[in-house]
Formats: C-alpha cells, structure tokens, sequence
C-alpha cells in the first residue's frame, strides 16, 4: 500500500471530545488519518467547544454520537462508519469514567456504572471492529488502561480492576487476531494534566508530583504521541504490549 492510500486510515476515537481524547483526535489527524470523535450525545456544549477546538483541521475530524455501555449503539456506529468510509482501521478506546470509594463503602452502583464504561465499553467497541479489520487485513486496536490499574489505588478497587482488565483483555485479542494483520496493544498513562486530576486536591496533587521521578505531571500530547506510535502503519510487529507513559512513577520488567 503506497503512502497516499495508507493516509486514508479511518481512526475512530471513543472518548474523544474529552482532554486526553481530544489530543488523541488532533494527533492521528496530523498523521493524516480521517478520524471520527465518538462520545455522549448529550453534551452538547462540549461537543460545541470540541468542533471550535479541530477546526483548524480542515475537516479531518468529525464528531458521532455513541453510548460504549449499549451494544447495540456502538453495532450501528460502526456500520455507518464502515458504510461512509468503506472501512474502519484504526480503533482507540479511550472512554472512561471514575467511582471513587474505598470498597467498604462503594455501592454495587458505582461498581457497575464504572465497569460498563470502562470495561464493557471495550469489549463493545472491539467486538464490533474485529470482523472488519481481520477481513480486510489490517488493524490497529489500542486500548487506554492507567497505571493504576498496574500498581492498583486506595479508593479504587473498581478501576484499578477494569484498568487491569483491558490489558488482559487486549492480550488475549492480540493472540486471536495477530496473524491477520491486526495488532492490539495498551497504552498505561500516569497521572496527567488533565479535569480528572485537576479535580484532586492541591496536597494530594502536589504529593502526586513529588513522586515522579521526571517532575511533573504528564500532558495529553504525551499520551496521544504513545498513541500514534502503535497506530501507525509500520507498528506491526508490536502487538499484546502495554506501554507506560507515566514519568518514570511505576517501573517493572
């Protein structure tokens, strides 16, 4: 596939009007994919403000409407897609969603509220792609996990559990689908200047900061170039990896 063709990837972005998903839909876009921004219909003011944010784009990115919790929502999404553009390439699940509260006092409610974003939602998203992108031969899935679902947190057994699930859910993708020109891998973010970690207060935050080794918190662009990197063309050969961008916090083999 000469280079043209391949800068025809269509790359569809779950969470993507939010910090780290708007970034995501920049950078593919500069890489120049056609990439769709897919999130909750029913912020309208954010959607306004995202379309503000990529107009300079010329078009490269376009917003749809998507619940990842409903099945079916995201069946839809991808036929049109598939429909409009003829395929769907390259698929990033970044959609998530937080319930903090020690197990001792967290309802079955946020439990299952967080599951269905964070982890149903992949399944959903992935399941729906697969058979489009083993058909045609090429692939790029990269789920968003979080260090946290690698060292586990205080106040949050039920993300730290579905984070630590959409790795071993990708792994197992991987296995199932590397000889058919799809790759899956993980990208672990740390802690990142983002509404999420804003919303920390300043002591927790400044502790934060102290205990990464580079000093500082990472930004968006730091996890969408991590991104970028497993979704190009020639990445092919990496697939079941987890890659932490996290500023030297958590270290392992």
């Amino acid at each position: 596939m000469n280079q043209t063709e391949s800068a025809k990837r269509v790359a569809l972005v779950t969470g993507g009007i939010g910090g780290l998903g708007t970034e995501i839909c920049r950078q593919l876009a500069q890489a120049g994919r056609r990439v769709i921004a897919v999130d909750l219909p029913a912020r309208a003011e954010r959607v306004e403000a995202f379309e503000r944010e990529v107009a300079a784009l010329d078009g490269a990115i376009t917003f749809e409407p998507v619940d990842v919790t409903d099945f079916d929502s995201c069946q839809q999404l991808t036929a049109r897609i598939e429909q409009r553009h003829g395929s769907l390439d390259i698929l990033v699940n970044a959609a998530g969603i937080t319930r903090d509260a020690s197990l001792r006092k967290m309802s079955p409610q946020q439990w299952q509220e967080l599951m269905r974003v964070n982890l149903d939602g992949v399944f959903n998203m992935c399941r729906n792609v697969v058979d489009g992108m083993t058909s045609r031969g090429f692939g790029r899935i990269v789920n968003i996990s979080s260090v946290n679902g690698q060292t586990g947190q205080f106040g949050q057994t039920n993300y730290s559990a579905a984070k630590a699930g959409v790795h071993g859910f990708g792994m197992a993708l991987a296995r199932e689908t590397a000889r058919k020109g799809v790759t899956v891998n993980t990208v672990s973010p740390g802690y990142c200047d983002t509404p999420m970690v804003a919303a920390v207060s300043a002591e927790i935050r400044a502790q934060i900061i102290a205990d990464i080794p580079v000093g500082r918190l990472g930004s968006p662009a730091d996890i969408a170039r991590a991104v970028k990197f497993l979704a190009a063309d020639d990445a092919g050969y990496i697939t079941g990896a987890d890659l932490p961008v996290n500023g030297g916090y958590f270290m392992s083999f």
